[in-house]
């Protein structure tokens, strides 16, 4: 009961700053052990000192993102519409979403691994890989894209079902146990002092770190069974699929964004190789370079969509945005730190990898150009993540999409005909600075619309309490200071009583939005005051809620015109 108070007054009443960072600090861990080993396999394959070997990693890499993809689908989405349904106190609900998204994901991740198998060859020759290249990137492939596969996308889906309920640190855990064991196990598969599989070792390492990483989870929340929302029952996954459509439309943006990554990764993986196969090696060596901002946003995006979401179903939209504000800081902040010793260094970080003067001279190259993509992409994560908490499907739909995929290809052309190999490495740069400009726009609408409603929520009223009010106002036993309108014994006032005319302030946050749209609000033909009647428009001060919505106005108190001023 405690451990349940505790995750409540995370969402909450903890202050933001601690609230953020106590998701976000074991999320950004997690993503940068997560990135570590990524980076672990193509550092020892490096050390072959055979850029075909490298280049076959890099060739699989636009394929292992698709299995993010699966994982966002269910996991992202699911962990949304989990931290939804707890902020409307819908415990029940939460634990049929969880099954479902487990189930879903793993359901998906089988067929895909054995899709992948049975179009291998067409798949990766149209991600690069050429004839000498093939063989190794298709060993790699059996074992982390077709074997380890499920156990990939479920690592990733159970991490984002638990942070979502508010244990991060738990789900950074688990993700950082399967980074480290791949980092332990890659120079013992990729290395000849050991067994030296060289690529193709690296892949067996990575099914194997996901798979106990996957199984942890497992564990984790089957001796939890009972306490935690995430449940993974089979049994409710007939009441489950009413919530299909919630996890969809929250997961779709961000597995669309990955899977049109693959895309665009395809592309510019092709359009390099017609350079060579140290430039292939040298865009993948950079690929792991530029993914050290982009992890690190997305672990401070998967730490505050939880508190995103939680705070939208429950109406807290101050507390929203201030976590969302603070993510976007500590985002922006860290890729800014990249941009600079990227830009100072890249040729030595790019000497890490491989000893090959023509591919550092490559990776050198790519990695200034493709750098200046990062302080936009550390923002644009953020809200796109900030659109699916609040579900705003066609925000987050559109700028994903913007952003890998709808762009990519056109610009690559472009770029390819104009500069060569070089102009391909600006496509990042010019496809991200577009996105960002669709999500401000989106999210100023968003901030009107949802301004708006909270003005019309703060001004309904009781119409039952304002009758009373308005009895004790005309038999001056009012607490309150203030003045009523006018009603004329006997008659019973109309619409002509409430127009779009007078002035409506209120010291509520975001009310200067709703006035902007409703222009005057309060018109009278007279009031009563302590020195008799008056008569004429008048311009009031709200100082105190005045609900009402245009249907109670229309319906249920047209007999009823409030008006108070100080």
């Amino acid at each position: 009961m405690q451990r349940a108070s505790d995750k409540t007054a995370l969402f909450e009443t903890m202050p933001v700053r601690r609230a953020v960072f106590r998701q976000v600090v074991p999320a950004v861990a997690g993503q940068m052990i997560a990135l570590v080993y990524s980076l672990a396999d193509t550092y020892f394959v490096g050390m072959l000192d055979q850029p075909r070997q490298t280049a076959a990693i890099t060739v699989v890499y636009s394929s292992f993102v698709m299995l993010t993809a699966i994982s966002n689908l269910f996991g992202v989405g699911g962990a949304s519409a989990l931290s939804r349904a707890l902020g409307t106190k819908k415990r029940e609900a939460a634990r049929e979403i969880a099954a479902l998204s487990f189930w879903g994901g793993l359901l998906f991740s089988v067929l895909f691994s054995l899709l992948f198998l049975a179009f291998a060859r067409p798949v990766l020759t149209l991600c690069g890989a050429g004839p000498d290249v093939y063989d190794t990137a298709f060993g790699y492939a059996l074992w982390a894209v077709v074997i380890g596969g499920p156990a990939t996308i479920l690592n990733t889906l159970l991490a984002n079902l638990v942070r979502a309920e508010g244990n991060a640190a738990a789900a950074s855990v688990g993700v950082s146990m399967g980074g480290v064991l791949n980092i332990l196990l890659d120079p013992f598969f990729v290395l000849p002092a050991f067994l030296g599989f060289g690529a193709v070792g690296a892949g067996m390492a990575t099914a194997l770190s996901n798979l106990a990483a996957a199984l942890y989870f497992l564990f984790y929340i089957g001796i939890r069974r009972g306490k935690t929302p995430v449940s993974l029952n089979p049994a409710l996954l007939p009441r489950a699929l009413r919530h299909l459509r919630a996890i969809l439309s929250s997961g779709l943006p961000s597995a669309v964004q990955y899977a049109l990554t693959v895309v665009a990764i395809a592309a510019q993986s092709r359009f390099v190789s017609r350079y060579g196969t140290q430039a292939m090696a040298a865009l993948g060596i950079v690929k792991k370079l530029d993914q050290l901002p982009l992890y690190f946003s997305i672990g401070v995006s998967s730490g505050i969509l939880p508190l995103l979401a939680y705070n939208h179903s429950s109406g807290n939209r101050a507390r929203k945005k201030g976590v969302f504000r603070l993510g976007c800081a500590v985002s922006l902040s860290f890729s800014l730190l990249c941009l600079a010793a990227y830009e100072l260094f890249a040729p030595g970080l790019c000497a890490l990898f491989i000893s090959d003067p023509a591919t550092i001279g490559y990776s050198a190259g790519f990695l200034r150009r493709m750098v200046t993509a990062m302080p936009l992409m550390s923002v644009c994560y953020p809200m796109i993540i900030q659109f699916q908490a609040s579900e705003r499907v066609k925000a987050s739909m559109v700028c994903s999409v913007l952003r890998k995929g709808a762009l990519d290809i056109p610009l690559l052309f472009l770029m390819d005909a104009a500069f060569g190999l070089y102009g391909c490495m600006w496509v990042q740069p010019m496809v991200d600075f577009i996105s960002l400009i669709a999500a401000g726009i989106f999210f100023r609408q968003q901030e009107r619309e949802e301004g708006f409603r909270a003005g019309l929520q703060k001004f309904r009223c009781n119409s039952s309490t304002m009758q009373a009010h308005v009895a004790k106002c005309r038999m001056g036993a009012c607490p309150l200071s203030c003045i009523l309108s006018h009603v004329p014994i006997g008659r019973t006032p109309d619409m002509n009583h409430l127009t779009t005319s007078g002035l409506l302030r209120s010291q509520f946050s975001g009310i200067r939005q709703i006035m902007n749209g409703m222009a005057e609000l309060l018109h009278f033909d007279g009031i009563v005051s302590e020195n008799g009647f008056h008569s004429g428009p008048i311009r009031a001060m709200v100082e105190i809620e005045i609900p009402f919505s245009k249907e109670e106005v229309s319906h249920e108190n047209r007999h009823l015109r409030p008006l108070f001023i100080p």
